[in-house]
Parts: C-alpha cells; sequence; structure tokens
C-alpha cells in the first residue's frame, strides 16, 4: 500500500525532531508538532542528542538509536538544504519540487549511521551533520489556509492594495499557495537568501514589484518592510509572533492579532485584532479611506474656494480696473462656503465610502484644488460678466458675482455628498441665507448688496451652471502627476 511506503519515511522524519526542550519558555517548532502527531507514538527510539530547527540553519536533527541497533543521525530540513549533503538525491528533487508545486511544505530527511561511540556530534558546527547522508524521502505538509484568506486577499487588491506574502516555505510552495488565494500566476517570488545579498537600496529595488517572499527567515521581516518602505510603498504589517514584533513596529501601520499573538507584537502593533477573521481589515481600509477622503475634502473646499476667489478678484480688478467684490461681500463669502459646509463636509462620509481604489493621497488634493478653484474663478466671472453686459448698476454687477461665487462653490459642495442630509441641509441653507441677504434692503445694502430681478438671477443661474460644466472637465491634468 502507498500508505506503507510512506511509513517509514514519516518515522523517520518524526525521529528527526528533536525532544521537548528543557527551558520551558522555548516551544517546540509547530512542523515538528505536526510531523509527531502523524507518525504517532514511538517506542522503540531513544534520542542522545538533538539540535533543534532554527530557519538561519534551515534543518533540524538528532543523534539516537532503536532498541537493536547502532546510534544513527537522523536530519529533517530544506531540500536545498539537505540533499546537497545527500549522495543518492539527485533524481528525487524533481520530486521535491513537484510536491512544491502543489503547495505542499516540503521536509527533506536523511539519515547516516554512525559508530558505537557517536561523540558530540553538534558541538562543531552543521560541517560534521551535514556530510555523507542517505537520503530517505519527503514529508509534505498541507497547511490549512483559513477561510477568511481568500475573500481578504482579492477584497484587499479589488480596493487597490497590493498584498505581499511572506513564508519560510520554498519559493514553489509559497508560490502555488499565493496562486491559489488569489495572487496573479506571474507574481514575481523573492527568496531571503537573494535579499540577504543585496544592501539596503538592493532590497528596495527587488522589492518594488514582489508579491511573494519566501525562504524569509524572521530576521528578515524587519528588512522586508523597511525595504518595501524604501521603495515608496506605505506599508501595513500584520503579526502575531515575538519574531514579528520588530515589522510590526517599523510598519507604517502595525497589526496583531491578538486572539494568538505574544505580548511583543501586541505592544507593538498600532492595531490590535481581536479575532483571527482578517477581513475586517478590509473594512478597516474602506474606513481609513472615507476619513482621508473627509478631510481633504474639506481642505479642497478651504484652500480651493479661496484659490478661485482670489483668481476671480485678480482678474477682475485687471479687467474693470477695481475689484469686483467688497470687503464685507468676501466676508460673507467665507462665512457661508468655508464654515458649515466645510464643517459638515469634515465629519460625513463621500457618497461612495472611500472604495473603488486607492485615495490618491498628495496627487488627488492637488487635483482637487485645482479643479474647485478654476471651477470656482469660471462660475463667478461669467455672473460678472452677465452682469456687466446687461442693463444695470456696478452694484448689481457685484451682487450677480457674489451669488455667482458661492452658489458655483455650494454646487460643488454637493457633489460626492448628496446622500448626506447634514451637507445639504448646510448648503441648502446657506442659499437660502444669501438669497435672504440680497433680497431684503438695508440688510442688502450692508453688505454692498442690492436686490436682484428674474433676469439678474437667471444671469447668475447661468453663472452656476457654467461652473458645474467646467467641473466635469478633466482640470486635475494640469497639475503634473495628477
Amino acid at each position: 500500500r502507498e500508505a506503507d511506503a510512506a511509513d517509514p519515511v514519516l518515522r523517520a522524519a518524526a525521529r528527526a525532531c528533536p525532544g521537548a526542550p528543557d527551558d520551558p519558555h522555548v516551544r517546540v517548532h509547530a512542523t515538528d508538532t505536526a510531523v509527531l502527531d502523524a507518525a504517532g507514538p514511538d517506542d522503540g527510539w531513544t534520542e542522545l542528542d538533538g539540535r533543534p530547527f532554527e530557519a538561519n540553519r534551515g534543518y533540524s536533527a538528532t543523534v539516537g538509536r532503536d532498541r537493536e541497533g547502532a546510534p544513527v543521525l537522523l536530519v529533517k530540513g530544506a531540500p536545498e538544504i539537505v540533499l546537497p549533503a545527500c549522495a543518492n538525491a539527485s533524481e528525487p528533487a524533481a520530486a521535491g519540487e513537484a510536491l512544491a508545486d502543489r503547495g505542499l511544505r516540503v521536509l527533506a530527511v536523511a539519515t547516516r549511521s554512525l559508530g558505537d561511540d557517536p561523540g558530540s556530534l553538534f558541538a562543531d558546527g552543521d560541517g560534521d551533520v551535514l556530510a555523507d547522508l542517505e537520503f530517505v524521502g519527503f514529508v509534505g505538509l498541507a497547511d490549512t489556509v483559513r477561510a477568511t484568506a481568500e475573500p481578504l486577499i482579492s477584497g484587499l487588491r479589488a480596493t487597490g492594495v497590493a498584498p505581499v506574502m511572506l513564508t519560510g516555505d520554498h519559493p514553489n510552495t509559497a508560490r502555488a499557495i499565493a496562486t491559489s488565494l488569489g495572487w496573479p500566476a506571474d507574481t514575481e517570488v523573492v527568496t531571503g537568501h537573494e535579499l540577504a545579498e543585496l544592501d539596503r537600496a538592493g532590497r528596495a529595488r527587488l522589492l518594488a514589484g514582489a508579491g511573494v517572499i519566501a525562504r524569509v527567515a524572521p530576521e528578515q521581516k524587519l528588512q522586508v518592510v523597511e525595504a518595501l518602505r524604501e521603495a515608496g510603498r506605505v506599508t501595513a504589517m500584520v503579526g502575531d509572533g515575538a519574531n514579528d514584533a520588530a515589522a510590526i513596529r517599523a510598519a507604517d501601520v502595525g497589526i496583531g492579532v491578538r486572539a494568538r499573538s505574544s505580548t511583543a507584537a501586541r505592544t507593538a502593533a498600532d492595531l490590535a485584532l481581536t479575532d483571527e477573521d482578517l477581513t475586517v481589515l478590509l473594512d478597516a481600509v474602506a474606513e481609513g479611506r472615507a476619513l482621508w477622503r473627509s478631510v481633504t475634502d474639506a481642505v479642497v473646499i478651504l484652500v480651493g474656494g479661496n484659490a478661485g476667489e482670489i483668481g476671480f478678484s485678480v482678474l477682475g480688478t485687471l479687467v474693470s480696473g477695481d475689484s469686483p467684490l467688497g470687503t464685507r461681500q468676501l466676508l460673507l463669502v467665507n462665512l457661508l462656503t468655508d464654515l458649515f459646509p466645510a464643517m459638515a463636509v469634515a465629519v460625513t462620509r463621500p457618497d461612495d465610502d472611500g472604495a473603488g481604489g486607492p485615495a490618491g493621497l498628495g496627487e488627488r488634493l492637488a487635483r482637487d484644488i485645482t479643479s474647485r478653484g478654476v471651477t470656482t474663478g469660471v462660475g463667478a466671472t461669467t455672473a460678472w460678466l452677465i452682469g456687466r453686459f446687461t442693463p444695470g448698476t456696478a452694484r448689481r454687477t457685484s451682487t450677480m458675482a457674489l451669488c455667482g461665487l458661492v452658489g458655483t462653490q455650494l454646487a460643488q459642495t454637493l457633489r460626492g455628498r448628496r446622500r448626506s442630509p447634514l451637507v445639504v441641509g448646510t448648503a441648502v441653507g446657506s442659499a437660502l441665507a444669501l438669497a435672504a441677504i440680497v433680497q431684503t434692503p438695508g440688510l442688502s445694502q450692508f453688505f454692498g448688496c442690492t436686490p436682484l430681478g428674474p433676469l439678474a438671477w437667471a444671469g447668475v443661474g447661468a453663472g452656476v451652471t457654467t461652473g458645474a460644466v467646467t467641473s466635469l472637465l478633466p482640470i486635475g491634468r494640469l497639475v503634473p502627476g495628477a
């Protein structure tokens, strides 16, 4: 039977797992636990000495004897470490690659007979261990992927977040698992060995487009995070082990899985997940982007709107020789467009809820400020020019410019916030307040205005409409890099 043929390999792999360490703070490696559980009890084996697995070593080993035999050395570890020490492993190497291509964690198992007195085999480094070995076979372990892993990866990629997988597994294993979770088949795989040969700048170049990093030693996780940041990426590190703490701290956002994380990982994390359902990170991304959008939209209202006011004032002064708006009118503009509408935008979510792609940060902010400034200037200038070329006084023209300026800005404020009762209420309230001020004799004169008739209000509407049309144009492309 196939199972019977595999039993000797599994038994040898179990015997290559060192016994429980004397130090209670050192845990048996999880891979060893899985192999021992699969192999079951072994009363015929007596361990004489052992060397536990370490990432920089790549193998574990034991010296022991069965009931009737002489002492033997058993080694279990990464195929690229163990196989070169085996004289009979040239052909089986392809079988190991095939197992890794199936997404299995592959361990090579080898042995060597020792004399009656094995001595202190582990005292002189790896040379005496990784020599003259006889290949026994491969053990393949299948990691159970969390049910939420695939939705998490697909969700992150859909929002423009590029996930990077760090693993100690073989590159082929890592690629197979990554592909099953949603990474493209041509995902670039980098190994810890390649990183170790480069300086910091070289690692940044190598990792700029990497999606999977295999054979990563614990101490290399920090180097990976630093290199990704050096490559210009905003990084979030998710981890739960003590060896993840430094990388969690170095990331822009450190995330600890509290349900099973070490004290060091929880202390280093900026954000702690209370259970193992990592899909809550999708909600965190959406919430963060919505918050950023709200803040930047408020900044756009303040900066872009004032830029448009300044541009319109300068243009009007150059054309007519006098400022188109008075001091009190400019104060009224800021009161009606910058105060309550901007505050309402800052505390409400955008209609698209921050989803649908990367936030854009600086480039998007510059683009939106430019668009609002130009749109505000166009709307105000159109209303002002209509006032100049239709019968009426200079005060009427100034009043139309004021209404066009405020109306254009309020119309832009409603874009992206039409579903927010607070924003709609403040925008409509500001528009009604402006109309009441303009149409109320005495109060209108106090602000340098005059009541407007139907023709003048139609001119204001034309200015606001022109501004709205202008806002639909790709004005942001005027900004380099936007």
